[in-house]
């Protein structure tokens, strides 16, 4: 059994308390918060102490899930890597490439675990395709959200988008080529909508669009690749996929066929995978203590959130000058 506190009790906070009370493996010692009010109210909540201190919590635990907003992940961090404890970092990994860059010099020291909260990688929809998933060429990929205010302190890329560039470098194993991006603020003083076209050495093209002013939520991903067409819906929970193949089965009641343009027939299959219900921030926790205890490498590594941090900050850097082009004009 592993000791674990949670630095940050606020929305998502408390999301990860409740998961870690669920995990046996775990020996949930109590949490810290900067705001006292918070603290009071989610210790009688949950029954769990209150820390006073970031470094008193930290001392007396193996692991330590920092929750805080993402302007502190780089202080919390340091701390507990400092005292050699295996950190859990919820998405973005930290505010900026450069503190990355020197949170991971300190983690090289510590020689201890660190994940990164990018909680798709465990969504359900996600898992139940993901071995499927071959040399994708084409990706289209929409995550649409209500406007709430929390979160838009950051550009929509940030917030929402990141969990997307994850997830297509995750499955695009090539260099980024050329990245084109565009977005506007709409009621918060940074990007509220953002769209991008990333393309890749391999020739591989994503275009990736991330809204906070939507009338509805979406959250899908289309990925194109040979002989086959996969879809992705991360909010619904369900997948599904369209093979191509040469071969006629004859017997499959749910095929079709097409013809091509060289006169060639082909069999569509439809088929959607089993989805199974699970908790995905409990699985992605549940998962970092088992590779803390096997000693291997997380699901997704702290390379894994530098990486998605840098191309969110290009990602910004261009939308910010098509601002100012746009504003220019004006």
């Amino acid at each position: 059994m592993l000791k674990i506190g949670v630095l940050g009790a606020g929305h998502i906070g408390k999301i990860h308390l409740k998961c870690i009370k669920n995990i046996p493996e775990y020996e949930l010692v109590g949490f810290y918060d900067i705001n006292d009010d918070v603290a009071r109210s989610v210790e009688k909540e949950f029954g769990i102490k209150s820390f006073n201190t970031i470094e008193d919590l930290v001392s007396k635990v193996d692991v330590v899930d920092i929750v805080t907003p993402t302007i502190k992940h780089f202080e919390c961090a340091s701390v507990a890597l400092r005292q050699n404890k295996h950190v859990f970092l919820e998405k973005p990994i930290v505010a900026t490439p450069l503190e990355a860059r020197h949170l991971a010099e300190i983690a090289d020291e510590a020689n201890v675990k660190v994940q990164v909260g990018h909680v798709e990688r465990f969504n359900p929809a996600f898992l139940a395709v993901e071995d499927k998933i071959k040399d994708p060429m084409f990706l289209e990929v929409h995550r649409l959200s209500q406007y709430n205010s929390r979160g838009t302190d950051v550009p929509v890329i940030f917030d929402l988008m990141i969990h997307d560039l994850d997830i297509l470098l995750h499955l695009v194993k090539s260099k980024v080529k050329h990245i084109s991006a565009s977005g506007v603020p709409i009621i918060s003083s940074t990007a509220d909508i953002a769209n991008t076209r990333i393309e890749f050495e391999n020739g591989a093209v994503a275009n990736l669009t991330a809204s906070r002013m939507s009338m509805k939520k979406m959250r899908k991903c289309r990925i194109f690749q040979k002989n086959a067409y996969i879809t992705v819906d991360f909010l619904e929970k369900k997948s599904k996929i369209i093979s191509i193949s040469d071969e006629i089965d004859e017997n499959n009641p749910f095929a079709m066929c097409l013809e091509s343009n060289d006169g060639k027939i082909k069999q569509l299959s439809f088929e959607e995978p089993e989805v199974h219900d699970i908790n995905a921030i409990q699985t992605e926790l549940q998962s970092f203590y088992d590779a803390i205890v096997n000693n291997v490498e997380p699901v997704v590594s702290m390379n894994d959130g530098i990486a998605a941090l840098e191309l969110a900050h290009q990602i910004n850097e261009l939308v910010m000058k098509y601002l100012k082009i746009f504003t220019d004009l004006k």
